[in-house]
């Protein structure tokens, strides 16, 4: 089996349709890690990409908790905060790292009620900026985010996102034979009709009638 995540992303991802960019196509969230550690400038870089994210406002209301493997307490410490069916394999990334976004605008301290949408896009970017450095990131939902929050005193005002592990794309014979078939399966995705709509609720936009569904995974 290849570890390549180019060759494995290419083999599943076959959009059809238009030609969206290959960064798009080919993403997936593998679960298997090499030992290879992330290089400083690579970090500082995937990083730096989330920090040019757009926001409301220009908030930048997300914040992200940096735990490296090179760090062992630091590492285990965000480890401790994930279910234990994500640490099973999680354990394995050099790189874990916990997304917050703040609840409140810094400039009128109102409820930004976009935030979890700024801290996406912050993590979108951030994303495919790693996939472009060679990197997978898989995010994860499934951790204690009350124990996320009293492990690192976040403030009131702010909330634990997601965790996610990053790194270089390891074997996947190395995971249990269920997350093997999860990485290697293709997932439907909603054709465009589904999801974008003109003039009410429900209602296909006739622009994109002849967008056809293609196969994704997340």
């Amino acid at each position: 089996m290849s570890n390549n995540l180019t060759t494995l992303s290419v083999e599943q991802e076959r959009p059809s349709g238009c030609a969206i960019h290959p960064l798009l196509a080919q993403r997936r969230s593998f679960r298997a890690f090499s030992a290879r550690p992330v290089e400083p400038e690579t970090l500082r870089l995937v990083f730096e990409a989330a920090r040019w994210a757009p926001s409301s406002m220009n908030e930048q209301p997300w914040s992200f908790i940096l735990a490296n493997r090179e760090n062992e307490a630091m590492f285990n410490r965000l480890l401790g905060c994930l279910l234990e069916f994500n640490v099973r394999w999680a354990q394995h990334a050099p790189v874990l790292f916990l997304s917050v976004t703040r609840l409140t605008f810094t400039s009128t301290g109102e409820s930004n009620r976009h935030a979890f949408h700024d801290a996406g896009q912050a993590m979108a970017c951030l994303t495919f900026q790693a996939n472009s450095c060679g990197l997978t990131v898989c995010q994860m939902a499934g951790f204690n985010i009350e124990k996320a929050r009293e492990t690192f005193s976040i403030p009131t005002d702010h909330e634990p996102v997601v965790i996610a592990a990053m790194g270089y794309l390891g074997d996947l014979s190395s995971l249990s034979e269920k997350l093997q078939k999860k990485a290697l399966q293709a997932q439907q995705r909603k054709p465009t009709e589904e999801f974008v709509f003109e003039s009410v609720w429900g209602k296909p936009a006739a622009a994109l009638a002849s967008q056809t569904s293609h196969r994704a995974n997340f």
